[in-house]
């Protein structure tokens, strides 16, 4: 089978789809390739956390407007507007959660400062050790478990053809323009858009592009259902926890705790030597975690760069192709993103700059 389309994108996450939407909007034919099924990667294994207080200052435009676009996508796509708490436990917490968060507030984050009185009249559950806290009423979750079903129905609405299971295994210019092998058959594209999140290392090499993607594996764990424990999202000032309490009374817990392995070899693999002391601050901060039965942990690839900012414009040096990835926060920041990314390949001007993929990568 050969298909010819004004642009293949090479990855069904939240980025990938998201972008195709806005393409078809401005009156192109893309076509969306994923190696599984859409949003079944890190846009649908991760823990669902949307909350501003822990999205670096920088990106705080890219997050709002993320965030917006979640809170538009409504309960199709599970989303639930709780605010959330950030902890600290020491006075070095407590400092730095002071220094953090004031420079996230001035980015336009609605983040305040609360009392331990009005903490534990709020969230009673939380432990009594807390010696600050602030507060963000915007934040909230969705559930990452629906990613796939919400895109596929919108480019299905949308008239956008899209393949699962159906990998690049190769890609290369001919003709001037790009032919993608895939199970499939091969795909023919004007333009193409590598969205591939943790695998955009090797999809990029096809084209003789080197880009310095690296890939975290953070892990994620589930209680069994408990009685009503918290209604807020709780982070730590370190952000090394996310916790949230789904209706179903489970309580999600994350917080990039690093599992094992690589993409090239499927899934990560969860280790306990870092579950342990993930779950050990989990029931710290809510202190009946300590009876509940932890039902399962899995991982999820997340991919960045040394600078840790995005890969979000031109390919280096191949005319007619474009990158997206490697986004802190990318579930939050992801729709939005997205949506920026179209109108540049569609050569309208962004609503804010993007992230020259280009760029020197030096260590923030």
């Amino acid at each position: 089978m050969t298909d010819s389309y004004d642009i293949a994108v090479i990855g069904g996450g939240i980025m990938g789809c998201s972008t195709a939407l806005r393409l078809a909007e401005g009156g192109m034919w893309p076509i969306v390739l994923d190696q599984g099924d859409l949003g079944q990667g890190a846009s649908g294994v991760n823990a669902g956390t949307l909350s501003l207080q822990i999205k670096r200052v920088k990106l705080m435009p890219y997050a709002l407007r993320g965030h917006r676009a979640w809170e538009a996508m409504g309960d199709a796509i599970g989303f639930r507007k709780t605010g959330g708490y950030t902890l600290a436990f020491t006075d070095g917490e407590a400092e730095l959660l002071q220094e953090r968060q004031t420079l996230k507030s001035e980015a336009g984050a609605p983040i305040e400062f609360v009392t331990r009185k009005a903490l534990r009249e709020a969230a009673p559950n939380l432990s009594h050790k807390i010696i600050a806290a602030s507060y963000c009423a915007a934040d909230g979750y969705a559930n990452s478990s629906l990613t796939g079903q919400y895109y596929r129905g919108r480019l299905r609405d949308a008239g956008i053809a899209y393949r699962e299971r159906c990998g690049a295994m190769a890609v290369r210019r001919e003709a001037g323009r790009f032919a993608v092998e895939t199970p499939a058959g091969t795909m023919h594209a004007r333009r193409l858009l590598l969205a591939a999140g943790a695998w955009l290392k090797p999809v990029a090499a096809f084209l003789g592009v080197e880009l310095p993607v690296r890939v975290r594996i953070n892990t994620v764990s589930v209680t069994e259902r408990m009685p009503p424990l918290i209604h807020h999202i709780v982070g730590h000032a370190t952000g090394l926890l996310t916790m949230k309490q789904k209706p179903n009374g489970t309580v999600l817990i994350g917080g990039g705790w690093q599992g094992r392995g690589t993409p090239q070899e499927g899934r990560g693999e969860v280790t306990a030597e870092t579950v342990a002391p993930n779950l050990a601050l989990a029931q710290f901060a809510l202190t009946p975690l300590k009876e509940a039965r932890i039902l399962r942990s899995w991982t999820g690839f997340e991919a960045n760069v040394p600078d840790f900012y995005p890969l979000a414009g031109p390919l280096p040096g191949i005319e007619d192709a474009f990158v997206l990835g490697c986004v802190r926060g990318g579930y939050t920041i992801g729709p939005f993103i997205g949506s920026l990314m179209g109108d540049l390949i569609l050569g309208r001007e962004p609503e804010l700059p993007l992230f020259d993929p280009g760029r020197d990568f030096d260590e923030d």
